[in-house]
């Protein structure tokens, strides 16, 4: 599986930036698919996850970013977004798509390369 995620950059406080992530497979295959994010000497965290099922897709958040990121999926195009507003200072870190699988048990990790979000004051 490969991610190839883009769109970040330096945006002011306020702001508003949308990532997105390109998926190499079918997302019938995934278990979940979401954005991590990496604040420099900090450990990365959880943004914004999905978690597929066949009775629908459950969504969720850190409280750091409830009602202020979207995370969103593209099944026909294989790709996940996170539009994320009102940007804070405190947002700027590398951000990292992942999607994972589950099969026979066991679970495989993909993480796509980072792309830098910068928020100014």
């Amino acid at each position: 599986v490969q991610l190839q995620a883009s769109g970040g950059g330096l945006v002011q406080f306020g702001g508003s930036l949308r990532l997105s992530c390109a998926v190499s497979i079918s997302m019938h295959s995934l278990n979940t698919l979401g954005w991590y994010r990496q604040a420099p000497g900090k450990q990365r965290e959880m943004v914004a996850r999905i978690t597929l099922g066949g009775r629908g897709d459950y969504v969720d958040y850190a409280d750091s970013v409830k009602g202020r990121f979207t995370i969103a999926r593209d099944g026909a195009k294989n790709t996940v977004s996170l539009q994320m507003n009102s940007l804070k200072p405190e947002d700027t870190a590398v951000y990292y798509c992942h999607a994972d699988q589950l099969f026979a048990g066991t679970s495989s990790d993909y993480w796509g390369q980072g792309t830098q979000v910068t928020v100014s004051s």
